[in-house]
């Protein structure tokens, strides 16, 4: 057993340096005297009674003459040692729970024998400690241990910039002590977690449903994007991990299920960014008897009020600007769009010209295979890449673009004044698409259509397309109700309610390159 456990402590080792190894192995020699001293070094079963935040609650105006005076009151708090100061026979640590911190006084005389059990106690460490409060002559509310419990040894140091882990590759790599070192990153998902919790309140008070629907998918469907592939072995099939919810979410409207939704995750085998991750959180929702307006509306309310739950105020101050959250988003058409960015280049004529739109995008580039690109494109999908081009990083404010071309809204309604775009938009802030929301296509018909030319497109090297669904168009022939839907992106959204610059900020483990060996 003791040759087994050598044989785990080198390994442990393997990824310190000298110092650290020195440390580690005095922590190790450290929590074996506490197990003869008769503590366990990694224990169990200790419940503290009371939270640092509620002593504050309670006591935080009392000055130390009134907490003298009052009746002795004595609480049961655990927590990490995330500061120390030692005076031979008294020290003053203090320790962190979920609520915060709080400082306790450790003393000799109150403590006894058990005093040389905190003796050999670390930053890092988890211990448990009972007794009154009181304020120190710098007037720190603090607890008086009269007891005291060893509950883990932190075998390894805490980073050296102990007030701020500075190093982004640490910070996302072990997010652990990122979440140790930088106590606004816990206020970051703190905030990320109320607006899910606000998302869920909001839809279930409009009568929406949660569901869930699969994530490993036998075709690629329900949004343009290159899809991770996975391996069935029992049925010998392989699989797409999900690119999008989209088509379940449908074939649940035609079943009668009028409004729905899910927050799920995503999985898209492409490019990593400040503003991408492979793997990511969307909210997808679908409202029958319902039109994009309807959701233009919604969905201005809805973010609004989500920017007043989470930061309390609906203006929000992000990378240097104040995004304004208030009611009142500018909306306009993509082409129109387009035509302000250009200064008036490009005539609504121009607008349906393929010709005239390929000159203009291929002075966007010298790049080869972006111009090779350019000559295969279509009038739809051109409009769509000068839009990327010239207008996306311009819209900072809460901003719908509407009507999209239809050759690049493969699931979208047509629009019935205009067949060659559709009743679509994308809301836009800070530069960057946040939600996706359009009609959505009942005509079986027209789906099959649609369909049809995302393959065409693939056969022409468009690696970002959906594949043939079958079903989808068998689930559409029975029948569904004019219905609108959306998707937002709530990885992104969490970024602008915590003024993060990139994804991996409100992801608490991203996906990183591997370290070299």
């Amino acid at each position: 057993m003791a040759e087994t456990e050598n044989k785990t402590d080198k390994s442990a080792e393997a990824d310190l340096g000298s110092k650290e190894q020195e440390i580690y192995q005095q922590r190790l020699e450290k929590a074996g005297k506490w197990r003869e001293a008769g503590f366990n070094p990694y224990g169990n079963g200790y419940r503290p009674e009371h939270q640092a935040a509620e002593i504050h609650a309670k006591h935080g105006a009392q000055s130390a003459e009134e907490l003298e005076k009052a009746p002795p009151t004595s609480y049961t708090v655990a927590g990490r040692i995330v500061a120390m100061r030692t005076f031979g026979k008294a020290a003053f640590i203090k320790l962190r729970d979920r609520s915060g911190e709080l400082q306790v006084h450790m003393k000799k005389d109150a403590l006894g024998d058990a005093y040389e059990a905190f003796k050999l106690c670390d930053l890092g460490d988890f211990l448990g400690a009972t007794g009154p409060v009181f304020r120190t002559k710098t007037g720190e509310l603090s607890l008086s241990a009269t007891k005291f419990t060893p509950l883990t040894k932190s075998l390894r140091p805490m980073p050296e910039k102990w007030h701020g882990l500075t190093d982004v590759e640490i910070r996302y790599r072990q997010r652990y002590l990122d979440l140790i070192s930088n106590p606004d990153v816990k206020q970051t998902f703190l905030k990320r977690n109320r607006l899910v919790r606000f998302i869920r309140e909001f839809l279930d008070g409009r009568d929406f449903i949660e569901v869930e629907t699969p994530m490993m998918h036998p075709l690629v469907s329900g949004a343009a994007a290159r899809p991770f592939t996975t391996h069935h072995n029992a049925l010998d099939i392989d699989l797409y991990m999900r690119i999008a919810p989209e088509l379940y979410l449908k074939r649940l409207v035609v079943g009668g299920l009028e409004r729905v939704y899910e927050i799920n995750r995503n999985f898209r085998n492409e490019g990593i960014s400040t503003r991408h991750n492979p793997e990511f959180t969307m909210l997808e929702f679908y409202q029958a008897y319902a039109t994009y307006e309807d959701l233009m509306d919604l969905t201005e309310e809805m973010i609004s009020g989500a920017a007043r739950a989470v930061t309390g105020d609906t203006k929000v101050a992000y990378q240097g600007h104040v995004l304004d959250f208030g009611k009142g988003w500018k909306r306009i058409p993509m082409t129109e769009a387009i035509r302000e960015a250009v200064g008036g280049a490009l005539s609504d004529k121009d607008m349906a010209d393929p010709d005239r739109l390929r000159h203009e995008l291929l002075k966007t580039t010298h790049a080869e295979a972006e111009r090779r690109a350019i000559e295969t494109m279509n009038q739809g999908e051109l409009v769509g890449a000068l839009f990327e081009h010239h207008v996306e990083s311009t819209l900072v404010h809460p901003t719908f673009i509407t009507h999209f071309p239809t050759s690049v809204s493969p699931l979208a309604r047509r629009n019935d004044q205009n067949p060659e775009i559709t009743d679509r938009f994308e809301l836009f802030v800070a530069g960057r698409e946040i939600a996706n929301a359009f009609s959505e296509l009942n005509d079986p018909l027209d789906q099959k259509e649609r369909f049809l030319g995302q393959l065409e497109a693939k056969q022409r090297g468009q690696q970002e397309t959906m594949d043939y669904d079958e079903d989808y168009i068998r689930a559409l022939e029975h029948g569904m109700p004019p219905t609108a839907g959306e998707g937002i992106g709530i990885d992104r959204l969490a970024m602008l309610f915590t003024d993060a610059a990139s994804i991996r900020d409100v992801i608490l483990f991203p996906l990183l390159k591997p370290l070299a060996r």
